[in-house]
Parts: structure tokens; sequence; C-alpha cells
């Protein structure tokens, strides 16, 4: 399946001419002939659901945002991959910066939105450069300004580069940070769709979600509904890291599952090992047990493996894996990440680092293990944004799947 990815075939397909080539803008200009409030429709007709995590319907929100009545609205692009596991918008960024921009355009008609900002993640300066100069030619190819292809719509784009903070890929931390204020997240409602960016209407969607608009306007809702599962369609990007043979971003159906992830497209498990154990969608998604293969990879169904499908960052591990010190690592990454704004994140998930620090060390107690599923249960839906349910969901993952090797037992097995 190549939609998301398949302009990066063409030669120099970072650039303007190879992008427009290979079909590039085709879809700008039908959607400039459609009245906005029909693409809305599209959209939510269409079962897009947000790719950056959380999952949220496309459609509900950009419909919430175009019925307000507040000018100016805004749109902003959540490039801040800053997930552990996830580097999946990444090959969009640096390879086909045009397909999120005409993406973004697109989505700006449809909701009424004249300005919007690309949030970039500050460890990639690459994607800045490539994404500057190919906002530089579509201004003057007639893609972005005053005028867009003559068409009477005003879009203006601008990049963003973030500080290297995790918290400000939460749309409310983002949205402080594009106002020059602490990164740290506001308490909802409202919602930004109605109180956003300087309190106006914005729209937050992740790269992936914008780079499926223009294939969504081509083919239409129906056509695109039939990829992938009824409850989550659409083509969908895997970032695969760990120990498979082939690691590397993967565009399949929503819906396939893992051991097809696993086995077919990433060539099974490294050195003829045994797989032993799988994070599906980067480190703030509960662990899962090699029992669990035949989950197919959606927003739907892995919930009822205990696990959630996040931006589909899989990172997967061999039986010489040492969950213990992974749930450690994973823990200090949460409390290193914490921006501090509420208790139960702040002092819970440090709480928890202590506590594994001390289980890897040898010096462990036997209460040890009750004592993270208590923590967590303490910090699980009272923070004030998602970071503090992350952790507190990965450790119970990592309990509730693999207790005896959590507890320290030699060669435990789930």
């Amino acid at each position: 399946m190549n939609i998301l990815l398949k302009h990066i075939e063409y030669p120099e397909s970072t650039e303007l001419k190879g992008y427009c080539e290979s079909g590039g803008y085709k879809a700008l200009s039908k959607a400039l002939d459609m009245k906005p409030s029909d693409i809305v429709d599209e959209v939510r007709r269409s079962g897009l659901r947000g790719r950056g995590g959380a999952g949220f319907p496309a459609g509900m929100k950009w419909t919430i945002a175009s019925m307000d009545p507040k000018k100016p609205k805004y749109l902003i692009c959540n490039a801040d991959e800053g997930e552990p596991g996830t580097f999946k918008d990444k090959p969009i960024l640096e390879k086909n910066p045009h397909l999120l921009i005409e993406g973004m355009a697109i989505s700006a008609y449809a909701i009424g939105a004249e300005y919007g900002y690309i949030y970039l993640r500050g460890e990639y300066p690459e994607a800045k450069e490539i994404l500057e100069k190919a906002i530089i030619d579509s201004y003057a190819a007639g893609y972005l300004g005053d005028n867009i292809l003559g068409k009477g719509f005003k879009f203006h784009l601008f990049v963003y580069f973030g500080a290297g903070a995790y918290i400000c890929g939460e749309e409310t931390a983002m949205i402080e940070s594009l106002q020059g204020k602490r990164g740290q997240p506001r308490i909802k409602p409202p919602f930004p769709v109605n109180e956003g960016f300087l309190a106006k209407p914005t729209v937050i969607n992740n790269v992936e979600t914008f780079a499926n608009i223009p294939y969504l306007v081509e083919v239409g809702a129906y056509a695109y509904m039939k990829i992938g599962t009824p409850e989550s369609p659409g083509p969908k990007l895997f970032s695969v890291s760990g120990s498979v043979n082939k690691p590397g971003v993967y565009e399949l159906p929503m819906g396939t599952t893992l051991r097809e992830i696993i086995y077919e497209h990433c060539g099974g498990i490294k050195d003829g090992k045994k797989l032993k154990a799988v994070i599906p969608g980067g480190v703030s998604t509960p662990i899962m047990t090699a029992d669990t293969l035949d989950c197919p990879m959606d927003f739907v169904n892995l919930p009822k493996y205990g696990s959630m499908l996040g931006s589909g960052g899989l990172i997967v591990f061999d039986e010489t894996a040492d969950l213990r010190k992974v749930c450690l690592r994973i823990t200090e990454f949460f409390e290193h990440e914490s921006c501090g704004k509420c208790t139960p994140c702040r002092e819970g998930v440090g709480w928890l680092s202590s506590i594994l620090k001390r289980m890897c060390s040898g010096e462990g107690k036997p209460e040890d293990v009750e004592l993270l599923l208590e923590i967590s249960k303490n910090i699980l839906g009272k923070c004030f944004c998602a970071l503090g349910d992350g952790a507190a969901i990965v450790v119970q993952g990592f309990v509730n799947n693999f207790r005896p090797e959590m507890e320290g037992r030699a060669g435990a097995q789930a």
C-alpha cells in the first residue's frame, strides 16, 4: 500500500516539481471547487480518526470548529513526534513535505482557517529546513498565500520549532508554547476547537492525519472507507523497532494483525529468537504478551487485548529482554518529561521510578509490586493530561502481564 508514502518513490520527492509530477496538489484544486461544508462532511463520513494517538474522529473536530462563529480560526499540525518508539511522521516531514502542506491547505479551507502552524519537534532540524523550503516553493507556485490557485482562498503557513519538550505534544501545552508561554497543559473544557490558539477556534491534527486528506478528497469518503476496518478505516503508518530483522516505517491497512506486521513485513525476530513481548503504540501504551499476535492493530480491537493503538509505534522484545529494566527506562522517561504542573504526575511518577530502580538494583521488597499498582491507581485519571496516565497504565501493563518477572523470579516468563 502506498498512499501516504507513494510520492517518496518518485525522484526528488521533496521538491515541488517531483510532487506535482506524481499527482500532487490535484486534490487541493478539486477541494477549492467544493463547498467547505462538503469537505467537512466527506471527512466525517469517511470515519477518519486522528493518527496522533487518541484516535478522535477528525470530522467531528472539524465540524465543531467550522460552526464556531469566532474568527479568525487557526489550524495547527502536531509534528512534535517525541514518543519513544514512534518515528512514522519523519518520512512525511523529510521526504514528502508537500503532502502535509496540501493536506493542511485543504483542511484550512474546509474549516475556514486563514493561518496555520506546523509545531515541529526540536530534534528534527533537517525536517525544519526541508519544510521551510517546501513552504517557500508552495507560496511561489500559488498553493499558499492570499489567493490560492486564483480561487480567493487565503491561507498562510508557518513552521514553529519546538525545544524538545515531550509535554508539548499535548495539544493545549502545544498552544501555550506557541503563544510564548511555558508548555503546560490547560484544563479542558474549554476545548481548542472552541477556544484554542489566541482563544479562537483551533483544529489540531497530527502529521499523518493531514497526510490522509488529499487522498480522501481525491477518492471520496466511501472509497476511503474500503481501506482498513469499518470502525477504523484508512491506511496506517506503523513504525517498528526492536528485535526484528527489518525495522522501519510500514504503510498498511488499519486492522493489520501484529503477526503479519512482525513476521511478514518485518521478517520475524532477529537471530531466530522467540518473541517475548510487544509495545504496540509507543511507550505510553501497555505492553502485550507473545500470545496476542492475532490482534488487529486498530483503535477498536487493541483495547480488547488490554492495550491501545496509540501512535502505532511497535517496539518488539525477544526472549532475552529484561522487562523490569524496560519498565524502569520508560518510567524514567515520563518522570523526566513531566511538566510538574499537577501533583499526581509530578510526585507519583517519580515514586514509581524510584521503586523500580530499587527493584532493578536487587534491593526490592516483597511488597514493591503491589505498591507500584497502588501508586498507579492513584495517578490514573487524576492528572491535567495523559502523561501521568500513560506512566500509570504502562506500569500496570508490565505488572499484570509479566508479574513473575517484575517480582524478580529468575527465568520468569509470561
